[in-house]
């Protein structure tokens, strides 16, 4: 399984998600760092993905050829994250035919209504056993 996680800013959320996932998962599971900037494609290499690549080009061609998605939902949002998506990331993650896991972080303005309010790291480990379930083919 070849798993995206897609981040920008300083890459916080993405290091968080891609250090669980290298923890949880098998290590045939291939994480691909894809960042809306350096800085966040660095903090998810560093926590442990197998390759990066950054921008917007590097993102929308990637999202084609990974089974998983996953990142804050503001990866869909044109212009979220003070701009660092552009619209062509939005729709690029939007229209990937894998299947997308997004954290509801209610940091683009946007709220998903009847989404928990759970804490981040309790946000991680949903996205994990749901991973999980994915990768046993539920």
């Amino acid at each position: 399984m070849r798993v995206a996680v897609i981040d920008g800013q300083g890459g916080g959320i993405g290091k968080h998600i891609t250090a669980k996932i290298r923890k949880e998962l098998p290590p045939e599971v291939e994480i691909l760092a894809l960042g809306t900037n350096a800085m966040a494609t660095a903090a998810m290499l560093k926590a442990g993905a197998n390759e990066g690549a950054t921008g917007e080009n590097a993102i929308a061609l990637n999202v084609k050829a990974v089974d998983v998605i996953t990142g804050p939902l503001a990866i869909v949002l044109a212009d979220a994250m003070l701009g660092e998506v552009t619209p062509r990331i939005a729709a690029a993650v939007a229209t990937s035919p894998a299947p997308k896991l997004l954290l509801p972080l209610n940091r683009a303005g946007v709220e998903v209504v009847g989404a928990s309010k759970e804490p981040l790291p309790h946000l991680i480990d949903a996205l994990i056993d749901r991973l999980k379930e994915i990768l046993r083919g539920e």
